[in-house]
């Protein structure tokens, strides 16, 4: 046998060696959880023979512990490129056949430096987090390595999009990576985040919780907000991030890809002109809305099971994507809270950043009144839903359903929060509050020195809603741009879209902004 022969055998053993990570029993011990393997993720998210991976042969370096002893290529990580839908994508995925997936120097190495080749190449970058933590024996070293990481998500933020997705162990100081992604998908059951573990919360508060209470998707993505998606299953949450990189650009400087649209532009929707009850304290289901108006009934839901009172997500108008914010009359009247706040605001800033234009459906009867809301800083998680408005200089299209009053109607992408095109459907009501409130103030006195003091309540109200539970109040002062038939409100905002889409706004040069946080 040749030279040459023998360096190529060697090679293909290495390689062999490598994509067994920690071995076949560890492999097996990972499928018997119900859990892929780092590389069946990536074959799994990647189109088919796409992916290049980088840094097969690192190894980990440290000496400590009689560590120097046992040593595994690719030291836990599974690092490099590929493609979705035949669009470049950077990414990461943690091998817990290998020491728990756990965080190495040599580790932090091997995903900043396919971070910071993502960023010069302009491309998303996708993290799947399967990890017991930072590596003990390494000690400074591997902290070291997560502030490296966390340096770049900083610096990657806005810049290219940033997805994470958890399945599996995702503890103390390696959360905070996914934390500063854009997106977080996390499979149910088998995944949790969380700074301290149910031992230390034993300890310190006497708490008795079990890892899924403290940190489980379900507990993220209802509770605290910090996930966007759960998934029952890893291909599922695989398929929901190809889908979910369909809708975004690759990068800050670039637009979201256009796609074939087959669904009429002109389509009308009859049914939207009876979708508003008669009564105005009646719900409906917002989505029925959306459903009705964008490309073939097609959304993707983000962050669908916290704070439900606001909607969240990416549609398509003749192919164009867009980000959908609407408030849910079915849930807490569409209130506007805390928690939705947050939500919005997050979203908002997202589309803003990546060049994704905004649809906005008013029905808002205000915020949320009561200590609880009041004592958590509403009036500053309020302010950050205005403020992400007020910023974002993408082009923004308001359609006003029914409610907007009060502070949440400057809130809700008014055209005084440089709203470029705002419409609103005839049964729109655009006041400081109800009617009911509003002749309390206006008329209380009056009401009250009346003999019959119910009917002259009656006529005010019937006044006061003449007056302003009609949009042509707003109309009147060009708050309004155009009162529109509801049939016709799909065709309206791709008309919108299209007229937008040179649109040109800088907001004033400053080293950056300080929102309300």
């Amino acid at each position: 046998m040749s030279t040459e022969q023998e360096q190529v055998l060697e090679l293909v053993k290495r390689r062999e060696k490598a994509r067994i990570g920690g071995g076949q029993k560890r492999i097996d011990a990972q499928h018997a959880k119900g859990k892929l393997t780092a590389r069946e993720r990536i074959a799994l998210l990647l189109d088919e023979g796409s992916f290049e991976e980088f840094d097969m042969f690192v190894e980990h370096r440290c000496t400590n512990f009689g560590m120097e002893k046992e040593t595994y290529s690719g030291d836990g990580v599974v690092t490099g490129c590929g493609t979705i839908d035949g669009r470049l994508v950077y990414l990461y995925s943690q091998d817990f056949t290998v020491y728990g997936g756990s965080l190495s120097e040599t580790m932090s190495l091997k995903i900043c430096k396919m971070m910071d080749q993502a960023m010069k190449m302009g491309a998303p970058i996708i993290g799947i987090n399967d990890s017991g933590g930072a590596r003990i024996q390494e000690g400074v070293n591997a902290l070291a390595g997560y502030a490296e990481i966390f340096q770049r998500n900083i610096l990657a933020s806005g810049v290219v999009p940033q997805i994470s997705a958890i399945f599996g162990p995702c503890a103390g100081g390696a959360v905070y990576s996914p934390a500063l992604t854009d997106f977080i998908v996390m499979k149910k059951d088998s995944s949790y985040m969380f700074l301290t573990g149910p031992k230390v919360v034993k300890t310190v508060t006497g708490e008795d919780v079990t890892q899924e209470q403290l940190g489980g998707a379900s507990v993220h993505t209802t509770k605290s907000g910090v996930a966007q998606f759960a998934v029952p299953t890893e291909e599922e949450g695989l398929s929901l991030i190809r889908k979910l990189i369909s809708y975004i650009p690759q990068n800050n400087m670039e637009e979201a890809p256009l796609v074939a649209c087959t669904d009429p532009i002109e389509r009308q929707e009859v049914s939207l002109d009876t979708i508003i009850p008669e009564s105005p304290n009646k719900p409906y289901d917002m989505y029925e809305v959306v459903k009705a108006i964008v490309d073939n009934g097609e959304y993707l839901d983000v962050q669908g099971a916290f704070a439900p009172n606001i909607i969240t997500a990416f549609a398509r108008f003749n192919g164009m994507s867009v980000g959908i914010v609407a408030n849910q009359p079915k849930y807490l009247a569409g209130v506007l809270d805390i928690n939705a706040s947050r939500k919005a605001a997050r979203f908002v800033r997202f589309c803003d950043a990546f060049n994704i234009p905004l649809v906005t459906l008013v029905d808002v009867p205000g915020f949320l009144p009561g200590t609880a809301q009041e004592y958590g800083a509403v009036i500053l998680h309020g302010a950050k839903l205005l403020y992400a408005y007020g910023e974002a200089t993408v082009p923004k299209i308001t359609v006003t359903l029914r409610k907007s009053y009060g502070g949440a109607y400057c809130v809700m992408s008014s055209k005084h929060l440089r709203g470029d095109l705002n419409y609103a459907w005839p049964s729109a009501e655009i006041a400081v509050m109800g009617a009911q409130g509003a002749i309390e103030v206006l008329y209380g006195k009056e009401i009250a020195a009346a003999e019959n003091p119910q009917e002259v309540a009656n006529q005010k109200a019937t006044e006061y809603v003449d007056k302003f539970a009609n949009p042509y109040n707003a109309a009147k002062y060009g708050y309004i741009d155009d009162v529109i038939l509801p049939k016709n409100t799909r065709f309206r905002i791709i008309r919108a879209l299209q007229q937008l889409s040179t649109k040109k706004l800088v907001n004033p040069a400053k080293k950056h902004d300080n929102l309300p946080l």
